[in-house]
């Protein structure tokens, strides 16, 4: 009679271990998917370039990283920090830059050499310093400066860029490195061409020079 009351009570629980397997099987699968995800998020955020400028409206120099995306690495993102000497101020001071960049096209050349004939670029720069401002200030009448902000700078730029893939058998630090150069201007020099005819167009732009390391 305890022979058959086991066995009966074992085909009823057939169904719940059955259920659990399922349940298994169909975690373990969500899970990796989970692990997968995470992985590829880490991967994404860890920079792939390495970029110095000069000038720009950043700094005399410029230091940072970036990361590349696209279907064809088309966009990047440079996160950079600068250096503006003191000249005539009592103290040199600190700069910060959020950078985009578009590059449409890509002609490749002998010998690893390529060249993008264009590099379109928007980028947000702020300078350290309690001399600057986001508010006008109250020692100003009232829109004296108005929509100017002297701490946040929003500059566009257009430039070109030639790359060289470094041989496989060569590489040590990157797979590449790009020469580029942009001709830029500021909201603020934009604005100052606006209202006054008089501003020359070679007094609100600016020539800037730098090298890319595709590390990744």
């Amino acid at each position: 009679m305890r022979r058959s009351r086991f066995i009966i009570s074992l085909v009823l629980m057939l169904p719940a271990f059955s259920v659990m397997a399922d349940s298994v099987d169909v975690a373990q699968p969500a899970h990796e998917e989970l692990v997968g995800c995470r992985k590829h998020w880490a991967t994404a955020l860890i920079p792939s370039q390495l970029v110095i400028q000069n000038a720009g409206n950043m700094g005399v120099v410029s230091l940072g990283a970036g990361w590349c995306y696209g279907k064809k690495g088309h966009w990047e993102t440079h996160l950079l920090f600068g250096y503006v000497p003191k000249h005539q101020s009592s103290r040199g001071k600190a700069t910060m830059t959020l950078k985009e960049n578009y590059l449409p096209w890509n002609i490749n050349l002998k010998r690893g050499w390529s060249v993008q004939p264009l590099q379109a670029s928007v980028y947000l720069n702020t300078i350290f310093g309690n001399e600057f401002w986001v508010k006008e200030p109250d020692r100003y009448p009232d829109n004296y400066y108005p929509f100017v902000s002297t701490r946040f700078r929003l500059n566009v730029a257009l430039g070109q860029r030639v790359t060289w893939q470094i041989p496989g058998n060569n590489r040590k630090v990157a797979k590449s490195v790009s020469l580029f150069y942009e001709v830029s201007s500021c909201d603020f020099y934009i604005r100052s061409k606006f209202f006054d005819n008089n501003v020359p167009l070679k007094n609100i732009l600016g020539l800037s020079f730098g090298v890319k390391l595709q590390i990744l």
